[in-house]
């Protein structure tokens, strides 16, 4: 398999730009990992990147449930971009709780 930049790609898709057509809701996981991420490494795009620390720590959960420590030791993920994954998902947490509660008032 070849090596190709997400910019390589058809804008279709491209993780931005699918966002902005169909929605956050219609990304896969490693196409919102790899928005976050913003770059991969030397021989592999953000989205293949993406894929293999989902693999590697189990989905979005598993990268809850790491510490930054635990996510910065994979290869090219450091400490900034562990902090940024940590940080989003805890926004979307805090966004279904968020959710929850308006639920509850309706109920």
């Amino acid at each position: 398999m070849s090596f190709y930049r997400v910019k390589d790609l058809p804008e279709s898709d491209r993780p931005r730009e699918k966002l902005l057509k169909l929605g956050a809701e219609n990304l896969t996981d490693a196409e919102i990992i790899a928005i976050l991420l913003r770059t991969g490494i030397k021989g592999k795009n953000v989205i293949d990147l993406a894929r293999e620390i989902l693999i590697r720590f189990g989905g979005i959960e598993g990268i809850s449930e790491a510490s930054v420590r635990e996510l910065s030791t994979f290869k090219g993920l450091g400490k900034a971009k562990a902090i940024t994954l940590k940080a989003a998902i805890e926004a979307g947490r805090r966004a279904g709780k968020l959710k929850k509660k308006e639920k509850d008032k309706l109920t």
